[in-house]
């Protein structure tokens, strides 16, 4: 069977046990699911959505990245504070948004990598000098600089991945469905053992949640399926190994990080766009430390 047919048969099975499950649970208990349910509801919804702009080829895949980023980005800018003299830069922030998918798609790895921390990140301060404001200057530079550092440049690494050639039969969207899944698997690991073993507590102030046993676990637990799911890559049994490893790891840091920012401007989701989930920022934060780190991963193995 061919390898992404076979993924997409996995995920429809666990989709349609998860929504079997809550129904059973729904009938045996008083208490209201309706959480649940609306998280169940809108894996479905992000499921389809995903896998058909994925598989219908380069134009549709890179465009939902970068609808993406435009929507994680404009997130990010409406939970930070922003004066009126900001938003001048936050408009040519949002221009860049479409070179950096652009270079993807015409596959010009050069100017790929160094559009945004190099070109925007040198623009951005010199547009805000010509405001003519002095104060504040450091700490609006540097908020929409890091939005599109993390929302952006980081988000982007997915629209490279699909598109990189085939390495012994197979290429980019293999690998990238393998990313996104261990990403997304890796957080739902980490609260099912968090909920069940959960104890001691790794960031207390940033995620009170997040638990030295939900870490271990989802680390395990990630790492295994990383290595089932190794027939998505052209990784050797120690390389799917590391692969599970860098991404449970880096999508924890992932996790915190956007929890920090959250912590920091006062508030628990970043939006209501995903029923039962919060905001987009709230489904990719982990994606924003496992895309880049992982597509070097696998640039350094075999590019």
């Amino acid at each position: 069977m061919n390898p992404v047919t076979l993924l997409v048969s996995i995920l429809l099975v666990l989709l349609l046990a998860a929504s079997a499950t809550i129904g059973l649970m729904q009938r045996k208990s008083e208490k209201d699911l309706g959480e649940l349910r609306s998280r169940i509801t809108s894996w479905w919804i992000m499921a389809a959505i995903f896998l058909s702009l994925v598989l219908s080829g380069k134009p549709g895949a890179i465009l939902l990245f970068a609808i993406v980023s435009y929507l994680a980005v404009k997130e990010y800018f409406t939970m930070i504070p922003i004066r009126r003299v900001d938003r001048r830069i936050i408009f040519w922030a949002y221009l860049s948004i479409f070179p950096q998918f652009w270079w993807a798609y015409v596959e010009w790895y050069e100017m790929f990598i160094i559009w945004i921390p190099v070109y925007t990140f040198l623009l951005l301060p010199f547009r805000q000098v010509l405001t003519g404001e002095t104060k504040g200057f450091l700490e609006s530079t540097g908020r929409v600089q890091w939005g599109l550092m993390l929302f952006v440049f980081s988000i982007s690494h997915l629209a490279f991945l699909y598109i990189l050639p085939p390495i012994e039969g197979i290429g980019g969207v293999e690998m990238l469905l393998y990313l996104v899944v261990l990403t997304e698997l890796n957080d739902i690991y980490q609260y099912i053992f968090g909920k069940r073993f959960g104890k001691r507590k790794i960031v207390p102030k940033v995620s009170p949640n997040k638990t030295v046993e939900g870490f271990t676990g989802a680390l395990v637990a990630t790492t295994a399926t990383a290595v089932v799911l190794k027939f998505l890559t052209p990784f050797t049994m120690p390389e799917s190994v590391m692969a599970g490893l860098l991404v449970s790891s880096a999508g924890f840091i992932g996790d915190v990080v956007v929890s920090m920012v959250k912590r920091d401007v006062g508030i628990k989701d970043s939006g209501t766009l995903i029923p039962g989930h919060g905001g987009i920022l709230d489904r990719i934060d982990s994606l924003t430390y496992t895309a880049p780190l992982f597509f070097h991963f696998v640039y350094y193995l075999y590019y």
